[in-house]
C-alpha cells in the first residue's frame, strides 16, 4: 500500500488529464492540472468512447472534476515551459502563451505529461524525436443535426483506403420525430505536410462534400449530410513511434503525449481513460513515486504501442479493406466475396488487442459483480 497522498502535477486538461485528475483525486492524492488554453471550449464533434474506457467514466461520474477536485485546482492559461526534478520532487514552470510571461513555478512530487500530440513534457524526455509520422491520409470531421437514419442509433462505416466514411449520431431527437445531432468523419489521402498540421484546423464543409456527392445509399446522402454542416475540422492522419520508456523518474506520460495513434480504432481517448485509470492504481499501490511511475510504464506502455502499429494497418477498418481487395464486383446485397466469419474473426482480433473484446468485457462485468 501506499504511504500516503502524492502531489501530482497533471500538464494538460484534456480527457486524459481529466480523467487522471478525478482518479487520482478519487484516490487520495493531491491533484493540480494545467492547461494551455485561457477559456476550454468544445469543439462540435464527436468522441468514440469504448465500453471499457465508458466503465470508468461511469464509475468516475462525466464531466465532475471542478466539483470535486475544485477549480482552484484546474490552472489555464497555463502553458507548461520547463521542468527540473530532483531526488524529492519535480519543479514545473508554466508560461502564459498570449502574454508570454511566466505564469508560475509549481512544486511537486510528479509530472504527468498530458498534453497531448505536440507534448513539451515528451519533447523533453525524448529530445531529437521529430514531429509526428503523416500517413498521407486526412480526416475531416463536423457534426450537423440531421434526419435519424435506420434505426436511429447505428454507426455505419463505408469505404475504403482511398476514400472512407463513418456517420453516427450523437444523441437522439430533442422533440419527437426531431433531427438527432449527427457527426461524420470521412478519409481521403492528401499530399500535404501533415506533420505540421493542427490536428483541429478548421476546413470548409462544402469542398469535403464534393467528393462524396455519389454517396447515396437511399437512406443517407454523405455528401448532403457534410454539405449541410456549418463547421468542419482537418485531421491529418499522424502518429509516432512507440517509444521505449514513458516514466523517466517523477516525470510520465499519458495518452496522446505517450502514444499518439491513428484515429482508425477511434482508440485514443478510451486508451488515455485507461491510462489514467493505472497511473493512479501504481501511484496509490507503491509508496516510491518513482517504483509506481516505472510500475505504470510497464503495465501500459507496450499494450498501447501494439496499437499503434494495429492502426497503421487501418485498425478494425481492415475488414472493409479485406473485402474491397477481394471482392470481384459481382456480391449484390450482401457480400459472399469473403465469408463472415473470417470478417468476424478479424474485427475481433482488434477488439481483443485493445482490450474490449466481449470475453473481456463479461469478466469485467463478473469481477465488478463480486466486489
Amino acid at each position: 500500500m501506499g504511504t500516503g497522498p502524492v502531489r501530482v502535477l497533471i500538464a494538460g486538461g484534456g480527457i486524459g488529464g481529466l480523467a487522471a485528475a478525478l482518479c487520482l483525486h478519487r484516490s487520495g492524492h493531491e491533484v493540480t492540472v494545467f492547461e494551455s488554453v485561457a477559456r476550454p471550449r468544445e469543439l462540435g464533434v464527436g468522441i468514440n468512447l469504448l465500453p471499457h474506457s465508458v466503465r470508468v467514466l461511469h464509475d468516475l461520474g462525466l464531466e465532475a472534476v471542478r466539483d470535486e477536485v475544485g477549480s482552484g485546482r484546474i490552472l489555464t492559461g497555463h502553458h507548461l515551459a520547463a521542468f527540473e526534478q530532483d531526488a524529492r520532487g519535480v519543479t514545473a514552470h508554466f508560461d502564459d502563451r498570449r502574454t508570454g510571461v511566466r505564469a508560475g513555478t509549481y512544486r511537486g512530487d510528479v509530472l504527468v505529461g498530458c498534453d497531448g500530440l505536440h507534448s513539451a513534457v515528451r519533447k523533453a524526455l525524448v529530445p531529437g524525436e521529430g514531429p509526428p509520422l503523416y500517413s498521407g491520409l486526412v480526416l475531416w470531421r463536423g457534426a450537423v443535426e440531421a434526419p435519424p437514419f435506420l434505426d436511429g442509433r447505428t454507426m455505419f462505416m463505408a469505404g475504403h483506403d482511398r476514400q472512407k466514411a463513418v456517420v453516427y449520431p450523437i444523441r437522439g431527437p430533442i422533440r419527437p420525430d426531431g433531427t438527432v445531432l449527427t457527426n461524420w468523419v470521412v478519409e481521403r489521402p492528401v499530399d500535404l505536410d501533415g506533420t505540421a498540421a493542427d490536428w483541429n484546423a478548421p476546413a470548409d464543409p462544402a469542398g469535403v462534400a464534393g467528393w462524396f456527392e455519389e454517396w447515396d445509399f437511399g437512406w443517407i446522402h454523405v455528401g448532403r449530410l457534410i454539405d449541410s454542416a456549418e463547421a468542419a475540422y482537418e485531421f491529418p492522419m499522424v502518429d509516432r513511434d512507440p517509444i521505449d520508456r514513458w516514466s523517466h523518474g517523477r516525470v510520465t506520460l499519458l495518452g496522446d503525449a505517450a502514444h499518439p495513434m491513428r484515429p482508425n480504432g477511434s482508440n485514443g481517448a478510451s486508451q488515455a481513460i485507461l491510462d489514467a485509470e493505472a497511473v493512479a492504481r501504481a501511484l496509490t499501490g507503491e509508496g516510491d513515486a518513482v517504483t509506481a511511475l516505472d510500475r505504470y510504464d510497464d503495465e501500459r506502455r507496450e499494450a498501447t504501442g501494439r496499437l499503434v502499429l494495429a492502426n497503421r494497418q487501418a485498425g478494425p477498418e481492415r475488414v472493409m479493406q479485406r473485402v474491397r481487395d477481394e471482392c470481384d464486383g459481382s456480391c449484390v446485397g450482401t457480400h459472399t466475396c469473403v465469408p463472415e466469419a473470417e470478417l468476424e474473426r478479424e474485427a475481433n482480433s482488434y477488439k481483443v488487442l485493445a482490450g474490449f473484446d466481449l470475453a473481456r468485457l463479461r469478466g469485467m462485468a463478473e469481477s465488478a459483480e463480486t466486489d
